[in-house]
């Protein structure tokens, strides 16, 4: 009873210990041949201890729940682990011994769990592992590539920087019978989106035999940051995955709230012409938030502003500057631009002519739109809006005439439920009479109630 495995570094062939470890071989073989294991990653390595591998997305992704066994995929979640025996006459003794990874039973701590996981030995005597993985085969073939693995380069958690992964698995003999519900594949199935998420350097990726960890750890943060970016190009963040910040551009923050976007035109235009200069300004208040984006003509006239100007006083701040980071005016330009050539060619919305562009709630039919040399946070002094929002004595309207009794018997009741409250004014104490907003009739009439000399 034997399983090949196809990894990216070579084939091991596995003998599996039925008569000691039946159930454990069982979910092995099952699983093996529903190809659960196709493109899993072996996910930690010890030198000269173990490799350990089994779960198809690997811990490090948000989506692993850490393997199922094979009842767990034919039931349910709530089998997703089974309860196994640990053989007391194997032990550890040697390189290539095969086990199921396991955890304590939270109802029986004296039991054994086991789901998707294994272990390979890569070292002899290693009876630390006694009592807590369940034996279950033994490595016949293949001990170059657990070599080859041994040697592999790791980050601090034990991965390798280059992928190590299961591509095909084939039982050469299976002595049980189909669980109700199993069906076999009819060929290897192709690696989900989960699993190709999780690649750091490909395993078929050609690297230099001589590249050090650490060419290996910058090609590996080089190849994560073109995966983001081209996640952020999926979800519209980004025009395309290459885009690169202008090179004209400065960033200035740690600005004092009171200076403003002329002050720091003044200042700066001495290094060359300017095309913009903003502040940035919160959109509800408009209060500076404290950093700017500087555009210049030439970006020799940049490189030297950033030389120049880094750490010099300004308004009692001493400003920072750095190169701009920011893509955000390229985006917006580059998808209004996109957005008008398709409307203009078929109609509706970006182009789409079944789709509808809709208000957003409660915003204004005048809302203004942002400009193209703007960068979508800066709050406009000259915006309509804002002008026809300001805070002002607002007319009063006079309510319908009412009758004077009526009134009158209002006014009691207010005046029984009103809060006198002193004020100290310049002609002498008042009394202020507070509304509490009791509801005295008509809830659309409102009772006057003036301040008086005491």
């Amino acid at each position: 009873m034997s399983v090949l495995l196809e990894t990216s570094l070579g084939d091991i062939v596995i003998d599996l210990l039925i008569d000691d470890s039946p159930k454990a071989c069982e979910n092995f073989l099952k699983l093996c041949k529903v190809k659960y294991y196709n493109f899993s990653p072996v996910h930690n390595v010890q030198r000269d201890f173990t490799l350990q591998t089994g779960d198809p997305l690997g811990p490090e992704s948000a989506e692993s729940d850490g393997g199922s066994s094979i009842w767990g995929l034919l039931d349910g979640p709530e089998k997703r682990t089974f309860p196994v025996t640990l053989p007391p006459k194997l032990k550890h003794t040697e390189r290539g011994i095969v086990s199921m990874a396991t955890v304590p039973s939270s109802r029986d701590p004296d039991e054994r769990l086991a789901g998707s996981q294994f272990i390979i030995t890569l070292g002899d005597n290693l009876d630390f592992l006694d009592g807590k993985a369940a034996i279950f085969g033994k490595v016949v073939e293949g001990f170059d590539v657990l070599e080859k693995i041994n040697d592999s380069f790791v980050d601090n958690q034990g991965r390798p920087l280059k992928d190590i992964r299961i591509r095909h698995t084939v039982v050469l003999d299976d002595p049980f019978d189909d669980p109700p519900g199993l069906v076999e594949p009819p060929e290897s199935p192709l690696p989900s989106q989960a699993q190709l998420a999780t690649v750091r350097i490909a395993d078929d990726e050609e690297l230099d035999e001589n590249m050090d960890e650490e060419s290996l750890e910058r090609l590996r943060r080089e190849r994560e940051a073109r995966a983001q970016a081209l996640t952020l190009e999926m979800v519209g963040d980004l025009p395309f995955a290459e885009v690169k910040p202008p090179e004209n551009v400065l960033f200035v923050c740690k600005l004092n709230p009171v200076t403003q976007d002329e002050d720091l035109n003044l200042i700066f235009s001495r290094f060359g012409t300017i095309l913009s200069c903003e502040v940035i300004r919160d959109k509800r208040t408009g209060d500076s938030l404290q950093y700017a984006f500087i555009e210049f003509e030439n970006q020799k006239d940049c490189e030297q502003a950033y030389f120049k100007m880094q750490g010099v006083l300004i308004d009692d701040h001493r400003i920072h500057v750095d190169f701009s980071q920011s893509v955000s005016k390229l985006s917006d330009s580059w998808r209004n631009a996109t957005i008008s050539k398709r409307a203009a060619q078929r109609g509706g919305f970006g182009g789409v002519a079944s789709l509808e562009k809709k208000r957003q709630y409660r915003a204004s039919d005048n809302a203004r739109r942002a400009k193209d040399d703007d960068y979508g946070m800066v709050f406009d002094k000259k915006d309509p809006d804002r002008q026809s929002t300001a805070p002002g004595p607002r007319p009063r309207e006079r309510s319908r005439p009412r009758d004077s009794r009526r009134d009158r018997g209002r006014a009691i009741e207010a005046r029984a439920i009103a809060i006198p409250t002193a004020v100290e004014t310049e002609i002498g104490p008042m009394i202020l009479i507070v509304d509490m907003g009791v509801d005295l009739g008509r809830r659309d009439e409102m009772i006057d109630i003036e301040i008086g000399d005491e």
